[in-house]
C-alpha cells in the first residue's frame, strides 16, 4: 500500500481575537476558528501558510 504524502497542519487558537484589526478576525473566521483553544486540521499548501503567516501571532502550528 502507498502511504499518502499530504501533510495536514493542526492550527490552534491560542489567543483572543479583540484588539486586532478586521484582516487577522477575518483570517481566524475563513480558517474556521471562532473560540479560543479551538482546532481545526488544514492541508499544508501555499494557501494555509499564507494565512498561517498572517496571523501565526495569534496561533501554534503542529505538523501531522
Amino acid at each position: 500500500m502507498v502511504k499518502s504524502k499530504n501533510k495536514e497542519l493542526r492550527i490552534t487558537q491560542v489567543k483572543s481575537r479583540i484588539g486586532y484589526k478586521k484582516n487577522a478576525k477575518a483570517t481566524l473566521d475563513a480558517m474556521g476558528l471562532r473560540k479560543l483553544n479551538q482546532s481545526v486540521v488544514m492541508p499544508d499548501n501555499p494557501a494555509t501558510r499564507g494565512m498561517v503567516k498572517k496571523i501565526e501571532f495569534l496561533i501554534n502550528v503542529e505538523e501531522l
